[in-house]
């Protein structure tokens, strides 16, 4: 199985696509985790310089909106579309949003199923909070009632939602990774979604019950003979990333961080990279 690991381009707006792009080949990623332009000048230049520095791509989509479950479902269709356009290897759906009913979280799968199947492309629903993966308990009615849906597992969103280490959600646990598509490799903790700093040894115990799940995710794509399989580091910049409290600057880099996040699934996961089953 190969891992391509990926760069999200959240926290480097401000670089110019091709300076990001240059910078992303630099670091050793395999190609980046973002959304497409809605600019179709501006998303025919990032397709073509995606091509150019030989970089893949999962598509994001998070920009659906509607004062309506119908509206809101052209919308997200629309946005389905757009990300497409940059060929990516799978679409990373924020999908709906958790005050949604049951019916309408339900619709919104099936507008992504329904696009899934009628342009051969996989569309996971990320597991993040405000959205309707943001528990386990939500995505178990879910995963009952839609047993095609698959997911992006970020679990730093169901360990402070649920203020736990997910020990009293082993059975939805087990579910979610038999339907991960796409991993967000980010470390959260009981009371916030990210750690501040993975390198320091203070996290050890948290970055460990994360690299565990990780590998669980890997082991089962491996023995489905999966060919190739994306993860992405994904710290944030503020306020995800901490801040010091007399000016407001992060506590660290965020670049940094997640490039010492990609060596270190490359090295934890060395026996999976580039193996076939």
């Amino acid at each position: 199985m190969e891992i391509k690991i990926l760069c999200p381009q959240w926290g480097q707006e401000h670089l110019d696509a091709e300076a990001f792009f240059a910078k992303v080949k630099d670091a050793g990623y395999d190609g980046v985790d973002t959304w497409v332009p809605e600019s179709q000048k501006d998303r025919n230049r990032f397709v073509r310089l995606l091509s150019e520095y030989d970089l893949s791509m999962v598509s994001h989509q998070h920009q659906a909106k509607g004062q309506t479950i119908n509206e809101f479902c052209k919308s997200f269709e629309y946005y389905l579309n757009l990300s497409l356009e940059s060929n990516p290897i799978l679409i990373n759906s924020h999908s709906g949003k958790d005050c949604f009913t049951l019916d309408e979280q339900l619709r919104v799968i099936d507008t992504a199923e329904n696009f899934a199947v009628k342009k051969t492309i996989r569309v996971a629903h990320e597991t993040h909070r405000g959205r309707i993966g943001f528990g386990p308990v939500n995505s178990r009615e879910l995963f009952g009632m839609r047993p095609k849906m698959k997911i992006t597992a970020d679990f730093s969103h169901w360990v402070c939602v649920t203020e736990s280490y997910l020990e009293d959600f082993e059975k939805e646990l087990d579910e979610a990774i038999k339907r991960t598509e796409h991993i967000h490799a980010r470390v959260g903790f009981t009371e916030g979604p990210q750690i501040s700093d993975p390198r320091n040894s203070y996290w050890e115990r948290e970055v460990d019950f994360f690299l565990k799940i990780w590998a669980r995710i890997l082991e089962r794509q491996q023995s489905i003979g999966t060919e190739v399989f994306t993860i992405t580091p994904e710290f944030g910049p503020p306020p995800y990333m901490w801040v010091k409290l007399n000016d407001n600057e992060p506590v660290s880099s965020q670049w940094d961080i997640n490039v010492f996040m990609k060596d270190l699934l490359k090295e934890k996961f060395s026996k999976v990279i580039n193996k076939r089953p």
